[in-house]
Formats: structure tokens, C-alpha cells, sequence
């Protein structure tokens, strides 16, 4: 209660502080209280900038973070230290009823921190007090020149000294209701004023993200922790599917505290993303869990998972998070595949045609390939390649070629005069399947070269000691089916038109009709979450990971260009370890 009380008393001096910037009337209120012998509350001004920084030191102190609090209580501390000396000693500061009122609204918000300060525990990047302050010198600077190169195209300012001038902006940085220099208090367009103020806001937007912004994560596995996720995957893996993409280098882990089960994730804009469900023992799932959920708290971090089953989506619910079906993976079972029947014809006719073209298709696994046909391979990948950017997180593996990786298989495809036309690449589910990784292939080639290369996997798996085979993820699956169907209801047919626009480009229908035509299971995945107002937080998580919206880096822009999928700091590691 006591938490809430500071949060919603930001929340209401930000919005105060919106409206007196653009009430002329309130404004002049707000400045005349804050002259003289009056006393406005904490953080009660006229601006942007004003109403900006309360706005983030709500969110920041409702993401329950540790240097939000001990700021907040700083500042209103000592302006409560600063009203009662004031009050006690100048007699004419007592005689005003609103400093009284503005006395009692700030123990009640002190008060609130105090008694609350066991709910601000969550911890900052070390690093973030020294960012914040060159952040906050750079942006100053570059505010304090464009605020006095403005007033220098002004008579008023051509008049003033350069002091006067930098007073001006340093005062309309703080509020649009305070005194500047008196020559040039009326000589000012009021556009400069704004201006001023609204480039501050942008400076508190900076400095704020930078002292305030929670740890990264970037503790990707150690060569410790993929031997004991792949002891886990050894015992557990035909479990899920997607276990063995547990294994990305990119990825953090958390362990059990019985070292039976682990949750995997990574950091992303605030959000620990776990992927797919924990790995190891389903008893001790619930262990690693508490530890992953606690560890957010820990960091303010939201939590959520894409991509868990429904077996592994009702232990996460069961720790308070709340399940969203986010789409269907095609299950192929060997034994009961067939090319026969109306309904696969169009299967059975591409498969016909593509083999008639003299192409031919090589499955063996990863271990068996030599060192210089590998190579060859990643040469191909790289250039077959859609775009310079990796997509797949959750089902990908993020790496092709590793040594470690020797039980992955490889389908090889040949066209009638020996030449590499494409490749597929799949990874172990347990120990009789298999988890589509990879898809390349030569542009150039024939159609319908995937789907002959997926029936020749189907029909050759019993040589590799194959069962059944997961094929790519299918996103919103049901709408697409349901959406087309005579009666479906308005909100499904407009849902399902949304998704056919943004499948221009990002291939989601194509991918359910892709996997349709093989008849497969469909095993519904879900994204779990603990509020809903995270959602988009979470989806723009998500897209960042899987590849569709690009995360600015500066050190991308000096890199060349990476061979294969980037795993970037921790592959290079585990490459060096490699080669010593």
C-alpha cells in the first residue's frame, strides 16, 4: 500500500506538470507558488520536462527498482529538510496555509517510501550511474548550445550577455514558469521556451533509461552449462521438441536447485524471454522456475516464455502466469505418413516431378560429414540466405557445422549433374526424432524442392532410427483454418484478413500451408506472461530474437559480415576453446 501511495503521487505531478504547460492560466498558478515564500510539493512544476521525469520515476519505482527509490527519497528529503527549516526559521513562510498543505503532502509521500522501502529491491546494471552522467553532460551541453544559439536570433538575445543567455536555458530546461533574465524575460518568442523544454525532456528520457535501466543478462552458457543441459537432454530430451534449442550459445540458463531441470532465456529490452519448456526431469520443473521468476524480480525483468507446449504451459501457469496460444507445430509420425489418397495428391505429384528432374537427396548426420564438405556447405548456406539478418530463436539453433553438434542430420539435395542445390538441417529430439533447424536453398533451383526433400527425410527416417519429425512452427495456425471456413464470425474473418496483409512479409500464411499439405499433428505452442499491459513489451521482445526487427548495435556497424548465424559473443568464445 505504502509503494502504491509513491507511485500514484508521480503519477498525478505528472500529469499536473502536463497540464500547467499547457494551461497558461494554471501555469502562472504554479510559478506564482513557487516565488518567494511558497513551497510547492515535491517535483510540482510547470514543463516537460517536469511532467517527463515524474512520469519515468513512476514507472521506475513501479518496476520496483532500487535507485528509483533511494532518488526519490533523496530529493524529497531534503526539500522536507528545506520546508520545516523554512517554516521554523522566517516568519513569513508559517503565515501561507499552502505551504502547510505542501508540509503535510510530503511526509505523507517521504512516509510512503519509508515505510515501503522493502518493496524496491530490484537491481540496476553497475554500470549505469557512469552512462547516466555522461549521458547527462553530452545531452546538457548539446541542449545548452542549440538553447543559446536560438536566443542569439533574437533581438533580446543579441542584447544579452552570453551568461544572461545561458541562465535562460538553463532555467527554461528546468520549467516553462520560471524567471530567466530579466533582459530578456519579455524579448523571448514563446517557441523558444518550448523548444528549450522539450529537448530537456528528450535529455531526462536518456539520462533516465541510463541510471535506471535493468541488467542485460548477457551471461550466455559456459562450456559447464551446455554439458549439463546435454546430460539433461540425454535423460529428458524426447520430451519437447525444441529441447535441444536450449543448446543456442545466445541463451542464458538457471538451474533447479537439484540440478534436475533448468529454464533457458535471454534478456531483451527489459524482458526475460524463456523459450520452449524447462529442460530435464518435469518433477524439478518447478524448481527451476521459481529460481528464473526470482531472478526477475530480482532485476525487474519481465518475465514471459514463447513457444511451451501445453504440458510445460500448465506448470508455468501454475507459478502465475497466464497462457496465450500463439500458434501450432506440424509433427510428422513416420508410421503413419502416406503419399496415397486424394487429399495428398498434390504431395505425391511434385515429389514425382522433382525426381524426374534428376535431383537426389543424401541424408547422413552432421558427424559423418568431413571437415572440407561441411565447409562447402556453410559457403552455400551463406549465400542461399534470405537477407543479411538470422531469423529463428526459438526453433533454430543459431549455428551450423559445430563439432559438438555431430547427432544433428543433414539432408543434402543434388540436381542430375551433382551440383548442391539445397540443404536441410535438423536436430535431435530425443532419440528416435528429429526438430527441423535449417532450410536453404539455390534460388534458382526448380520448385517444390523442400517439400521433395522433406518426403525423401519421411520416407528414408527408419535408416537413421527416425520416428517422427517436428516441421516449422505454423503462428496463429487456427485462424488461418477457422478464419476460412463457411460461418465463421466477423472478428475471426477480420483477424484472419490482418494476417494475410502482414504475410507479405513475413511468410506467416505460407508457413501454415507449407506444413498443411504433409497432413501433420498440430501440437499448439503458447506465450505465457504474468500481466497483460506487458504484452507488447513481450511481442517486441520476441521479434527482436527471432530476427524480424533488427536491435541497433554499434558494434554491428563495424563488423564485417558474419559466416553463418551470428551467435555472437559467447560463439566466439566457445570458438577459441575449440581451436586451443
Amino acid at each position: 500500500m505504502s509503494a502504491r501511495t509513491a507511485v500514484w503521487y508521480l503519477r498525478i505531478v505528472a500529469c499536473l506538470n502536463l497540464f500547467a504547460a499547457v494551461s497558461l492560466s494554471f501555469r502562472e498558478q504554479v510559478r506564482h507558488h513557487n516565488h518567494g515564500d511558497f513551497y510547492t510539493p515535491y517535483l510540482l512544476t510547470a514543463g516537460f520536462s517536469s511532467a517527463a521525469f515524474a512520469v519515468l520515476m513512476a514507472v521506475m519505482m513501479n518496476r520496483h527498482k532500487r535507485a528509483a527509490w533511494i532518488a526519490n527519497l533523496v530529493l524529497s528529503g531534503l526539500l522536507l529538510i528545506g520546508v520545516v527549516l523554512s517554516l521554523l526559521q522566517h516568519p513569513g513562510v508559517d503565515r501561507h496555509w499552502f505551504n502547510w498543505a505542501t508540509l503535510a503532502v510530503l511526509v505523507v509521500f517521504v512516509g510512503a517510501l519509508v515505510l515501503g522501502r522493502s518493496e524496491f529491491q530490484a537491481k540496476g546494471d553497475p554500470t549505469n550511474p557512469k552512462l547516466a552522467g555522461w549521458t547527462l553532460i553530452g545531452g546538457g551541453v548539446v541542449t545548452l548550445l542549440v538553447g543559446t544559439g536560438l536566443l542569439s536570433l533574437t533581438a533580446a538575445g543579441r542584447a544579452a550577455s552570453l551568461a544572461d543567455r545561458a541562465e535562460y536555458v538553463v532555467l527554461r530546461a528546468v520549467t516553462l514558469g520560471s524567471d530567466g533574465s530579466q533582459s530578456l524575460e519579455f524579448g523571448v518568442p514563446r517557441a523558444i521556451d518550448v523548444t528549450v523544454n522539450v529537448l530537456c525532456v528528450g535529455v531526462l528520457l536518456l539520462v533516465t533509461y541510463a541510471l535506471f535501466r535493468a541488467p542485460k543478462g548477457k551471461e550466455y552458457l559456459s562450456h559447464e552449462d551446455e554439458t549439463r543441459l546435454r546430460e539433461l537432454l540425454v535423460k529428458h530430451g524426447a520430451r519437447d521438441s525444441l529441447g535441444y534449442f536450449a543448446l543456442r550459445r545466445d541463451k542464458s540458463v538457471i538451474f533447479s536447485p537439484s540440478g534436475k531441470a533448468a529454464v533457458t532465456y535471454r534478456v531483451v529490452g527489459g524482458v526475460s524471454l524463456a523459450s520452449g519448456d524447462p529442460i530435464g526431469d518435469i518433477e524439478a520443473w518447478p524448481g527451476a522456475i521459481e529460481q528464473w521468476l526470482e531472478q526477475a524480480r530480482e532485476h525487474a525483468w519481465v518475465p514471459a516464455v514463447t513457444g511451451a507446449s501445453e504440458e510445460g504451459g500448465v506448470v508455468y501457469a501454475r507459478h502465475g502466469l497466464d497462457a496465450l496460444e500463439l500458434g501450432d507445430e506440424a509433427i510428422v509420425e513416420v508410421s503413419e505418413f502416406s503419399l496415397d489418397g486424394r487429399a495428398m495428391r498434390g504431395v505425391r505429384q511434385a515429389h514425382k516431378r522433382v525426381a524426374r528432374a534428376g535431383y537426389t537427396v543424401a541424408v547422413r548426420r552432421h558427424a559423418d560429414i568431413a571437415e572440407a564438405e561441411m565447409e562447402t556447405m556453410l559457403h552455400h548456406a551463406d549465400q542461399w540466405r534470405d537477407g543479411a539478418t538470422e531469423r529463428g530463436w526459438s526453433m533454430a539453433l543459431g549455428r551450423l557445422g559445430d563439432p559438438d553438434d555431430g547427432q544433428c542430420v543433414m539432408l543434402e539435395c543434388y540436381d542430375g549433374e551433382g551440383e548442391l542445390k539445397a540443404l536441410l538441417s535438423f536436430v535431435p529430439w530425443g532419440e528416435h526424432g528429429l526438430s527441423l533447424d535449417l532450410m536453404r536453398r539455390d534460388r534458382d533451383s526448380d520448385n517444390g524442392l523442400m517439400e521433395f526433400m522433406v518426403i525423401e527425410l519421411i520416407q528414408r527416417a527408419r535408416e537413421i532410427g527416425v520416428e517422427r519429425v517436428s516441421l516449422n512452427f505454423a503462428v496463429f495456425r487456427a485462424v488461418f483454418e477457422r478464419g476460412s471456413r463457411l460461418g465463421a464470425g466477423p472478428f475471426l474473418r477480420a483477424w484472419r484478413s490482418v494476417l494475410v496483409f502482414f504475410s507479405r512479409w513475413w511468410q506467416i500464411e505460407s508457413l501454415y500451408r507449407a506444413n498443411a499439405k504433409y497432413r501433420p499433428q498440430w501440437e499448439p505452442r503458447y506465450v505465457l506472461f504474468e500481466r497483460s499491459r506487458d504484452l507488447p513489451r513481450i511481442a517486441l521482445a520476441n521479434a527482436c530474437v527471432e530476427g524480424f526487427i533488427a536491435q541497433p548495435r554499434l558494434p554491428a556497424l563495424l563488423r564485417g559480415r558474419r559466416r553463418g548465424v551470428a551467435a555472437e559473443q559467447a560463439t566466439q568464445e566457445r570458438e577459441l576453446e575449440h581451436v586451443a
